[in-house]
């Protein structure tokens, strides 16, 4: 049965006329007759006795308005309900994101997001696993990586780019960096990550694309750790954009080879939000997914 219909039939009955529903509504008032008789073509039985002057309800027609007519209003209130739902959530929202990418781009927009969405509850699990949604109730995860796989469906928050970084003073006594090819002697800072090969890509502005093999006497799973010892003077480092521009800014890390384009896997790296379904997105998990889009 088609809500608005009802709505309709309820509105005659109050007011006792197709023409004044009408201009209630500012439509024609054939299109009120129409809704009126296409609930009555599917219950069977006449709502309204019509004469020229008013509209009756019939006996049967005004027992059935009569019991609709709370219905009608608990799913207005329902409606409203949800809408206010929308515009400020409630709840626990559960998100999840690595330890490096968490600490230093989600936690500094924490105190924004609780000004924003202030009834909102999150729960911020920070893992370098990439752990599974449905499995961990989580709402919303944040992955770096080239192309999302898998029925997840995803959206891309902000490009990320790596560099080549070094301390002043590691420049200071370190023979010349001039190119790519000198890190060939270099002593890197390497991760000790199965996915992170000890390989970095490099790619000029020409689309050459040239593979350096790096070589240091330090291996360190943590990104986080491995811009600390790159802060301490201890090797060059391939580290992510959002992980050193307030060092390039201070001058704490100065970047290497500007005119290349560099990574130890793919060129075309994102952070992607990803969440389980697409359909029935849950007002919290929106207002979240929008605050993320507009900061990031």
């Amino acid at each position: 049965m088609d809500l608005d219909a009802l709505k309709i039939a309820a509105l005659v009955a109050t007011h006792g006329s197709f023409a004044r529903v009408a201009r209630l509504r500012n439509v024609d008032p054939s299109s009120i007759s129409r809704s009126v008789a296409g609930i009555e073509e599917q219950l069977g039985l006449r709502l309204f006795q019509r004469s020229t002057r008013r509209l009756t309800p019939t006996e049967e027609g005004a027992r059935y308005l009569e019991r609709i007519g709370p219905l009608l209003d608990e799913m207005e209130l329902a409606h409203e309900e949800a809408a206010a739902f929308r515009q400020n959530p409630t709840g626990t929202l559960r998100l999840t994101a690595s330890i490096a990418f968490g600490s230093e781009c989600i936690v500094p927009l924490l105190h924004k997001l609780q000004a924003q969405l202030p009834n909102l509850i999150v729960e911020l699990q920070l893992s370098d696993s990439n752990l599974d949604l449905v499995e961990n109730g989580i709402d919303l995860a944040i992955r770096l990586t080239p192309a999302p796989e898998g029925e997840l469906i995803s959206t891309r928050l902000r490009t990320t780019h790596y560099y080549i970084c070094v301390s002043p003073d590691f420049l200071k006594t370190s023979p010349p960096l001039a190119t790519p090819e000198d890190l060939n002697e270099a002593n890197c800072l390497r991760y000790a990550l199965p996915r992170v090969p000890h390989v970095w890509r490099f790619r000029g502005k020409d689309g050459n694309l040239r593979e350096i093999s790096v070589d240091g006497k330090l291996l360190i799973s943590s990104p986080l750790a491995v811009r600390e010892a790159a802060r301490h003077g201890l090797g060059p480092a391939l580290l992510a954009d959002w992980l050193v521009d307030g060092d390039l800014k201070s001058g704490s890390l100065v970047r290497l080879f500007e005119d290349h384009e560099v990574t130890a896997t793919e060129f075309d790296t994102a952070a992607y939000a990803l969440y389980p379904s697409r359909s029935y997105l849950p007002a919290k998990t929106r207002a979240v997914l929008d605050f993320l889009k507009a900061h990031l």
